[in-house]
C-alpha cells in the first residue's frame, strides 16, 4: 500500500470530521498525520509490519494514530471512517470538490439547509438560500455556481503527484510480465500537466489478453469498466480511471505520439503532414496505403520534417515553430537545481529540526538553502514574531557556524497581511538574508486590492521573492485574482524573484505564467515549501512546471552557485 493511499485515509477522516463539527485539535492531528506520511522516504506498510513502536517514532503519531496506521494497512478500511461516511451523505463530500468551499462552508449548508447533493445546493445557491447564510453572502454563493459549472465541466481532476505514483507503479508491474515488450505512460501525465483527468498507458505484447488479465487483477484496480481486444478501461481505488490500449511494434511510437497530444499540438501535426501528402493517425505515418513510419515518435516528427518535442512543450505555444527553426529550448533538468530557498522546521510547522532538514539537503546534493519558517500571522501554525524570529536565525547561526558542504541562509516567509503591510517590521526584514513575501489570507478579496498587497510587498527594499504568487491550492482552492502584466512588469522594475513553488498542490506559478515571467526577464526560483525531509523530494514537480513553460537553466535562479546567486540579487 503506497504512503499516498494511507495518508488519503486520514485526509478523508480529517475532512469528514471537520464537516461534522469536531474538535480542531484532532483534526488537524489527522491532517499532521497525513502530511508525515505522505512524506515519508521508507513505505508507512513496512514501518507498520514492525509494529506500533517503530510508527510511533516519527513526528506526531502516537499509540492511537499508530494503531489506526496498523488497521488501515491490514484491513484497507477505517472503521471511524466508516461510520462518519455513513453518518454525512456522500454529496456532502462531493461538495469538498468545489474551489473554495471548504469542510465548515460545506457543513453550514448541510446543517442549516438540509442540502446533501450538488443538485441541491446548485438550487439553493440560485434562489439565493445560500446567500442567506451567516458568513456566505453573494459572493460565495456566485463562487460555488462558478465551482459546480468547472466540476460538470472538466470533471474531476488528480494531481500530477498522485496520478504519477499510480500509472509508474502499474506499467512497471506491466513491464515484467515475459509477453509484454513496451510499456509507456500518455496523456497529460506524460505532457506533465498540473492535474490529470484520467491516465492512459500504451503497450505493445505478444498476448494482450495476459496484460489485461495482470491490469484487472492489479491491487490499484478496483473495476474493470470495458475490456475489447486491445484496450481496457479500468478504475483505480483513488478514483481515476486509466485506460490501456495494446498496439502493435510497428505503430507503437504513432500510437504515443497520438495519445500523448495535446489535441491542438496534434492537430497541426496532422495539418502538416497533410501538407507533405500524408496521414497520421495512431497506427503510423501513411503515404497511400504504404506506411513509411510510426515504430518510433521520432520517425514520425521526423516524416513531417520536425525533430522529436518533448512531451512538456506539446500544448501548441509556438512548439512548432520553435522545432522548425532548430530553436527548442534545452530545458532545466532537476540535476540542475543547486539551492533550494523555501523550507521549513519544527520553529513553526514543519515536522524536522533545523540541523535535521539541513542533512537531509545534503544528502540529496543541494549546495545551499534557505530556512523560511512562518511569521505570526499565520497562528495555525505556530508563526514567528519578531522575538521569536531572531532566536530562530540564532538558533540557525549556530548549527551553520559548524556546517561544510552546504550554505544555509536565514530566511523567513512573510505574510502581505489584508490591509497591504507586511507582517513584520522593516527593521526585522533588513536583518534576513531572504525574504519571501506571501499571500495566505484573503484571497478573494477583489483583485485591485490583491495587486495594492502584492505591489506594496514587491515595492518594499528587503523583499526578494513573491512566494506562491496566485495563493491557489490545486482541486481544492483557486487562486486570487491578480493582474500578472502589472505584477511581473513591478517584479522587473524592482528586482523581485518569482517562485514556481513545488509542492503538487501548489504548482504556482503555473506554467503559462512562468513563461510570462520569463519574457519579463525575471529570474524564476523553484523551491520545495518542504515542510519535512522527505518534502525536499517534490522538487521534480516544479522543475516539470518550469519545463512546460519552455524554461531554461539560465531561467531559474537557483540553477546558479551561491556566490552566482547573491551577485543577481545585488544586481536586481
Amino acid at each position: 500500500m503506497q504512503n499516498s493511499e494511507v495518508a488519503r485515509y486520514f485526509e478523508d477522516l480529517a475532512d469528514l470530521l471537520e464537516i461534522d463539527g469536531a474538535n480542531p485539535f484532532r483534526i488537524r492531528a489527522y491532517r499532521n498525520a497525513a502530511r508525515t506520511i505522505e512524506d515519508l522516504p521508507a513505505s508507512v506498510e513496512s514501518l507498520a509490519a514492525e509494529g506500533r513502536e517503530a510508527l510511533m517514532e516519527l513526528p506526531g503519531i502516537g499509540e492511537d494514530l499508530a494503531k489506526k496506521i496498523i488497521v488501515i494497512v491490514e484491513t484497507g478500511r477505517l472503521p471511524q471512517l466508516d461510520e462518519l461516511q455513513e453518518k454525512i451523505p456522500s454529496g456532502v463530500v462531493e461538495m469538498l470538490r468545489i474551489p473554495g468551499l471548504g469542510p465548515k462552508k460545506a457543513a453550514a449548508v448541510f446543517r442549516e439547509l438540509n442540502i446533501e447533493t450538488l443538485d441541491q445546493l446548485r438550487a439553493a445557491a440560485e434562489s439565493g438560500e445560500v446567500a442567506s447564510l451567516k458568513g456566505f453572502g453573494n459572493k460565495t454563493a456566485e463562487s460555488i455556481l462558478k465551482g459546480l459549472d468547472q466540476i460538470e465541466t472538466s470533471g474531476r481532476r488528480f494531481l500530477l503527484a498522485d496520478a504519477m505514483a499510480e500509472v509508474d507503479e502499474i506499467t512497471a508491474d506491466l513491464l515484467e510480465i515475459p509477453a509484454v515488450g513496451q510499456a509507456q505512460p500518455a496523456g497529460s501525465c506524460r505532457r506533465r500537466k498540473e492535474t490529470c483527468g484520467d491516465l492512459d498507458v500504451l503497450v505493445t505484447a505478444a498476448d494482450s489478453s495476459k496484460v489485461m488479465d495482470a491490469l484487472a487483477g492489479h491491487r490499484l484496480v478496483t473495476d474493470v469498466l470495458a475490456r475489447g481486444d486491445t484496450k481496457q478501461r479500468v478504475r483505480l481505488k483513488s478514483g481515476i480511471e486509466l485506460d490501456l490500449r495494446v498496439v502493435p511494434e510497428e505503430s507503437y511510437g504513432a500510437a504515443l505520439q497520438y495519445f500523448t497530444g495535446s489535441k491542438e499540438h496534434n492537430i497541426v501535426i496532422r495539418r502538416r503532414a497533410q501538407e507533405r501528402g500524408l496521414k497520421i493517425n495512431e497506427y503510423g505515418v501513411f503515404r497511400d496505403d504504404e506506411r513509411i513510419a510510426g515504430a518510433t515518435e521520432e520517425d514520425v516528427y521526423a516524416a513531417v520534417d520536425l525533430p522529436w518535442i518533448t512531451p512538456e512543450l506539446r500544448e501548441n505555444r509556438g512548439e512548432i515553430e520553435l522545432a522548425e527553426n532548430d530553436k527548442l529550448p534545452q530545458l532545466i533538468e532537476l540535476a540542475d537545481i543547486r539551492g533550494d530557498l523555501h523550507m521549513h522546521t519544527t520553529a513553526t510547522d514543519g515536522a524536522a529540526s533545523i540541523r535535521e532538514m539541513i542533512d537531509a539537503a545534503k544528502e540529496r546534493k543541494l549546495k545551499y538553502i534557505a530556512i523560511t519558517d512562518h511569521s505570526k500571522r499565520v497562528t495555525m501554525a505556530n508563526g514567528l514574531d519578531a522575538k521569536r524570529l531572531r532566536k530562530h536565525w540564532k538558533d540557525i547561526d549556530k548549527v551553520r557556524s559548524s556546517l561544510s558542504g552546504i550554505d544555509v541562509l536565514c530566511g523567513i516567509e512573510c505574510d502581505i497581511l489584508e490591509d497591504a503591510t507586511l507582517d513584520l517590521p522593516d527593521d526585522v526584514l533588513q536583518e534576513a538574508d531572504w525574504v519571501i513575501a506571501v499571500l495566505h489570507y484573503g484571497l478573494n478579496q477583489p483583485g485591485e486590492k490583491i495587486m495594492q498587497r502584492l505591489l506594496t510587498a514587491i515595492r518594499n527594499p528587503h523583499v526578494d521573492m513573491i512566494g506562491h504568487p496566485s495563493g491557489r491550492l490545486l482541486t481544492r482552492r483557486p487562486g486570487a485574482e491578480i493582474d500578472y502584466e502589472t505584477l511581473f512588469k513591478a517584479a522587473a522594475d524592482h528586482g523581485v524573484l518569482m517562485e514556481i513553488n513545488a509542492h503538487p498542490s501548489r504548482l504556482d506559478l503555473d506554467d503559462v505564467y512562468a513563461a510570462s515571467a520569463k519574457r519579463h526577464g525575471i529570474p524564476v526560483v523553484i523551491n520545495t515549501d518542504a515542510h519535512s525531509t522527505s518534502g525536499l523530494d517534490v522538487m521534480q514537480y516544479g522543475v516539470y512546471q518550469a519545463r512546460r513553460a519552455g524554461l531554461e537553466k539560465k531561467d531559474v535562479a537557483n540553477t546558479r552557485t551561491l556566490k552566482q546567486f547573491q551577485r543577481l540579487l545585488r544586481s536586481h
